[in-house]
């Protein structure tokens, strides 16, 4: 039984959009074995409702062959055509508990993605980084997290938190006040209801929380708040302008003190 999601009786329905506009849908992934130097394989799905495939290699979050995505994006036709299916930039990927049936492309000509570092990448501690400067401001952080999801994703809400963490360790002392979301009004996306459960929130803020004090911002100085209903991200930029996301996050304010 899944927590988050209705399954409903009928097949994969539709959420077609056109180019221009977000596209949400749910399926199965595939696998393109493309041998063009390391992590160069592809992540393909299919809409069930446009037939169309795309190529969502570019999410944070890869895919898992065993489980169904829910995939929220733009398609990127400009991006070009390396992996046999329109590019979708930006794109998130969640993995579902929706069990599916492995299966793998031939590379077929294509040549895949060579491995870049993406910009959205941690430094290491030992770097050196520009410090604010007094008087402190207030600072504003939201970290994005994946549908049904406490888990912190690599290359992008490990950023966030990472800028979070850096900026409270700067200022300190300083008020660190912590309030986490959830998606739980439920949106029908390929013929399946899908909603978070309230509690995880609460869950979100506790693992951004226990980050904190794990790299040295002292526990008396966080607080959880409770969230306002319809509140908007302290920081837009995480969701790269796709909407369906915004609610599942943890928004941090740090005060100086």
């Amino acid at each position: 039984m899944l927590r988050a999601i209705i399954l409903g009786a009928s097949a994969f329905a539709t959420t077609a959009t056109a180019t221009a506009q977000e596209i949400n849908f749910i399926a199965c992934p595939v696998y393109r074995d493309t041998n063009n130097g390391r992590k160069s394989g592809c992540w393909l799905t299919s809409d069930p409702a446009s037939g169309t495939r795309y190529d969502v290699t570019a999410a944070p979050t890869k895919a898992d062959w065993n489980k169904a995505i829910l995939v929220e994006g733009f398609a990127a036709p400009d991006e070009g055509n390396p992996c046999g299916a329109t590019v979708m930039q930006p794109v998130r990927v969640s993995i579902l508990e929706l069990p599916c049936t492995r299966h793998m492309l031939p590379a077929e000509g294509y040549e895949g993605r060579r491995f870049s570092l993406p910009t959205r990448n941690v430094r290491p501690l030992y770097e050196d980084r520009k410090r604010p400067e007094k008087p402190y401001a207030k600072g504003r952080f939201t970290i994005p997290f994946d549908f049904d999801k406490t888990f912190i994703t690599y290359q992008i809400s490990d950023y966030y938190l990472d800028a979070t963490i850096n900026y409270a360790l700067d200022i300190q002392p300083a008020l660190v006040e912590i309030t986490g979301h959830a998606q739980t009004t439920p949106r029908t996306i390929s013929g399946e209801t899908i909603t978070e459960p309230a509690e995880i929130a609460q869950e979100r803020a506790d693992v951004v929380r226990r980050a904190l004090i794990m790299r040295g911002v002292p526990e008396k100085n966080i607080r959880i708040t409770a969230a306002r209903p319809g509140a908007a991200p302290y920081v837009m930029e995480p969701f790269d302008g796709l909407k369906s996301p915004l609610e599942r996050r943890v928004d941090i304010r740090i005060t100086p003190q």
